[in-house]
């Protein structure tokens, strides 16, 4: 087991790491960590802005995230970002994206429609709530207002948006992308996909953003990917996200037709959705205690109380108390059965599973995906921060409302304490531009984590050495020895097993680190997903007991005033670990996973500054981490 590496007095020359050395096909480039979010709602998103975001516009959301002070659209004060984002993708729902704050603003292009007219007359005249009811409906239906979908009214609003990013776009200091959120949701399940592209307005005015209206089925929307990209030269990135409420449907084993996956299924996903949205507001998707009844972390931000609860009754995506769809009986179902059924098509580790099972079958992977987080968060507000968490809607920003379940039920059916404030995308890129990001995309150098911009380096390969762990270069060792994170291990050299060298760095502004684990997946005889987890690095001279077992880290948080302590853990971890149950005849994926130490969750920081006890509902600490994307073995 590894000992304390570094001290915290030499972090910042360790930080120096992020900036490598990347070896491939005999190419050298320099690569660093970019921070940012790739899923970021503002009032242009219709459940944005009903639920009170009417002033947070793309052109606000950019400002927040280079670090300029704005003013929130609920209570009005004037907020700042803690740290400010390298990137961002403002992805409203395309579905009547931008058009609600254009009908109250009266554009003309909206107004010239008969719907445009006639609603915002009911709006006038206090029937607010009924306008986007209907709306709503035809969202659920699939059935679009045809006045409010044409082409002119869609064009308008893109062209604005384009425009924005273009502003604000920043060539080696700030990088917007063009995106969008397509927001299927067929019978409740959520299927949803970010979705946004390499290039600039150049290329993104030559299409119209696909919507659920164009189709409900992922496959239709990798079609119209595929075409575009041929049609116009123009490259694109589909996120998957909230997968654990997904009804088990995210990652399944049938097509939208009902039919096994294909290999041509399996290629056409793996083409655009390199990676999936792992952890976020509405809960964590690696894993869940259902699934993975060992694994002691596996509780993290879990989010039972979704689409599908209990037995399996359906509750409206956009059952809240500020429509009034939620019926009596469906709160009382909700209460009696707050835990949900978790499925293996919900989670990103099973999915991976999985994904090896279906390739041993069909000759190709649809579930090799690397893993990001972002926040979708509809405020405008990119906050992945526990003490500047600006809530998911801007209805639920404030502590009061927060707390409060009579005030405000944000969809689907719970309240501000519910969510979570991740996450972040980390990505390992050649500078902060649109090309080299978006490519590190598309080769899955990238992590996520729940906040904290803890630094992660994972890299498999045959020869790594121990001392490669406390090597100044060890980056430049990674990439020469092996491959990062994303990276494929093949031909085990006379069944040797693989050997990781991996590294973890603390936020320089936040908690030290509790450990480094390995999670190893892989599949069995006939189809049966196995897992298990390795303690590889542990903090403050800690081993692992002959039971398995570690010793916890500890907590230094003060439940009377959130304050806490770096007294305890590491500033920096690092290994060289090898597979000791390695079977060269099995295909197997890696990832890492880092736990920070205890930390106030926001709802402590909260109940603090509102001298109120803390929900005995809700964990007062959380151990933030990092989930970096997987490296495969296939004999």
């Amino acid at each position: 087991m590894m000992k304390k590496l570094l001290s915290l007095a030499t972090l910042l020359a360790v930080s120096a790491f992020a900036m490598s050395i990347t070896v491939q096909a005999g190419q050298v480039r320099n690569t660093q960590v970019y921070w940012g979010d790739t899923h970021l709602h503002t009032s242009y998103s219709p459940d944005a802005y009903l639920l009170q975001n009417r002033t947070a516009d793309p052109d606000t959301a950019y400002r927040y995230a280079k670090g300029e002070p704005v003013v929130h659209p609920f209570h009005r004060a004037k907020i700042k970002i803690g740290t400010p984002l390298d990137f961002l993708v403002v992805a409203d729902h395309a579905e009547y994206m931008g058009v609600i704050p254009k009908m109250f603003e009266e554009d003309p292009v909206i107004l010239n429609t008969e719907s445009g007219k006639r609603y915002l007359k009911m709006a006038q005249e206090g029937k607010e709530l009924q306008v986007f009811a209907e709306l709503i409906e035809g969202v659920t239906k699939g059935e679009p207002n045809v006045d409010f979908n044409s082409e002119e009214v869609r064009r308008t609003v893109w062209d604005e948006i384009m425009e924005a990013a273009e502003r604000h776009n920043e060539p080696g200091k700030f990088t917007t992308f063009l995106g969008w959120e397509w927001s299927s949701t067929p019978n409740g399940a959520n299927l949803h996909r970010v979705v946004f592209l390499r290039e600039g307005k150049e290329k993104g005015e030559q299409f119209l953003p696909f919507s659920l209206f164009d189709s409900t089925r992922p496959e239709d929307l990798w079609t119209w990917m595929d075409t575009t990209s041929k049609n116009i030269g123009v490259n694109f990135v589909a996120i998957p996200h909230n997968q654990n409420i997904s009804k088990g449907l995210m990652f399944p084993i049938q097509d939208s037709d009902g039919k096994p996956i294909s290999k041509a299924y399996a290629e056409s996903r793996m083409r655009w959705e390199t990676v999936v949205e792992t952890t976020q507001i509405k809960g964590d998707s690696e894993t869940h205690p259902m699934l993975s009844p060992n694994d002691e972390f596996a509780d993290y931000e879990t989010y039972d109380h979704v689409l599908e609860v209990g037995e399996g009754k359906e509750v409206s995506a956009f059952g809240c108390a500020v429509l009034k769809e939620l019926s009596p009986e469906d709160r009382e179902y909700i209460e009696k059965h707050k835990e949900r059924v978790a499925k293996v098509g919900d989670y990103s580790r099973t999915a991976l599973m999985r994904g090896l099972a279906i390739e041993a079958r069909i000759g190709a992977n649809p579930y090799k995906f690397g893993l990001i987080g972002s926040t979708d968060s509809h405020t405008g507000m990119a906050s992945a921060e526990e003490d500047n968490f600006w809530g998911k809607m801007a209805i639920d920003s404030t502590p009061e409302n927060t707390f409060d379940p009579e005030k405000v039920i944000v969809p689907p059916n719970s309240i501000g304490l519910d969510m979570g404030a991740a996450g972040l995308a980390a990505v390992w890129a050649e500078e902060n531009t649109r090309e080299a990001i978006f490519d590190a995309f598309r080769r899955k150098e990238v992590y996520a984590t729940t906040g904290p911009r803890l630094q992660a380096r994972f890299f498999g390969g045959w020869d790594f050495d121990k001392t490669d762990a406390y090597m100044s270069n060890l980056a430049e060792i990674g990439y020469t020895k092996g491959v990062p994170m994303g990276g494929d291990l093949s031909q085990a050299k006379n069944g040797a097993a693989p050997t990781f060298l991996i590294q973890a760095i603390k936020d320089p502004n936040h908690a030290n680190l509790d450990r480094i684990q390995v999670i190893k997946g892989w599949v069995e005889g006939k189809g049966i997903p196995k897992e298990k987890i390795y303690n590889v690095a542990l903090s403050d001279g800690r081993s692992v007991s002959k039971d398995g077992k570690v010793k916890p880290v500890g907590n230094t948080v003060d439940l009377k005033t959130a304050a806490w302590t770096d007294t305890i853990g590491d500033a920096v971890l690092a290994t060289v670990w090898k597979d000791p149950d390695f079977d060269p005849k099995v295909s197997a994926f890696y990832y890492v996973r880092v736990l920070q130490i205890p930390t106030p969750r926001h709802s402590l920081y909260d109940a603090v500054a509102m001298g109120k006890p803390h929900p005995t509902d809700y964990p007062a600490t959380i151990q933030e981490r990092a989930y970096t994307s997987p490296i495969w073995y296939t004999p």
